[in-house]
């Protein structure tokens, strides 16, 4: 249930953070070339709370009925109760996927601290995803704060401890810049966002240095993977910019649970002891 109403409110983040961002980069962009009505005073409020969720399209005000999650969406059958306007299938998707999500750390980890701190980073992580997916952004507002949160909980030991988790953050942030100066100086274009080397920094102080190379690999098996049967199935030109930061969220998300194992099993299986 808790997992339900935080995908619920995670659909209005991405939604809206984007938006945000972009009136403020307007309104700094105003105020730097001194004009004299700023964007804030021209413009209604716009944030997480202001306004109320509305119909799109005929402006109707959600009722508190009407936003439960996913329930609503199937007894209003994916439409606006008012003028029928469909509904985004991706708002009950990500409430669903949180709510499986958090069930599965909780499973996982048990009543822990372990399980408090993992659920704040999974819904972080889903929430950047979907924006990244969306605009192809990764906020600092977002990463930045996870950054601190992550080096801060390791000085307790929940999930690394915080020589590890140091070493992690500078570590993710490093590897991924230096292959994206590398492929710069080769090809002469840019081969992924500067958000991505934050996010990679970000897991690195959740996990630990320890965890960036499983990451890596598992991020990019991914990516490649779903970046192939795009080109395939949904003919995508293969320059098309793919996001990477969901890839990455999701090898940071298995890491998290099961990055001890998995690497135990390649140990294993690679005869290594």
């Amino acid at each position: 249930m808790v997992g339900l109403a935080v995908g619920s409110f995670l659909n209005v983040v991405v939604h809206r953070l984007p938006i945000m961002l972009e009136k403020s980069w307007r309104s700094e962009c105003e105020e730097f070339l001194s004009k004299k009505t700023s964007l804030e005073e021209s413009q209604p409020k716009f944030n997480l709370i202001f306004p109320h969720s509305h119909c799109p399209h005929c402006q109707h005000s959600i009722r508190a009925h009407e936003n439960i999650p996913v329930i609503s969406y199937l007894l209003l059958r994916g439409q606006c109760s008012q003028c029928k306007a469909k509904i985004s299938l991706r708002y009950p998707i990500i409430e669903t996927i949180t709510a499986l999500v958090s069930l599965i750390v909780a499973w996982k980890f048990g009543p822990t601290w372990q399980t408090v701190w993992g659920l704040a980073l999974s819904w972080s992580l889903i929430c950047l995803s979907a924006i990244d997916f969306d605009v192809r952004l990764l906020p600092d507002v977002i990463v930045l704060p996870f950054i601190w949160l992550g080096l801060f909980i390791s000085l307790f030991g929940v999930y690394t401890d915080s020589h590890a988790s140091i070493v992690g953050a500078i570590a993710g942030y490093m590897s991924l810049w230096l292959v994206f100066q590398v492929f710069k100086l080769v090809t002469g274009k840019e081969g992924m966002g500067y958000g991505d080397f934050k996010l990679l920094a970000m897991l690195g102080a959740w996990l630990g240095w320890q965890s960036l190379l499983l990451i890596a690999l598992l991020s990019s098996l991914v990516g490649s993977i779903a970046g192939g049967l795009m080109i395939a199935l949904f003919k995508q030109d293969r320059y098309t910019p793919i996001p990477f930061g969901p890839y990455l969220g999701l090898a940071g998300w298995i890491a998290m649970l099961w990055g001890d194992e998995i690497t135990s099993l390649y140990f294993r299986l690679a005869g290594i002891h």
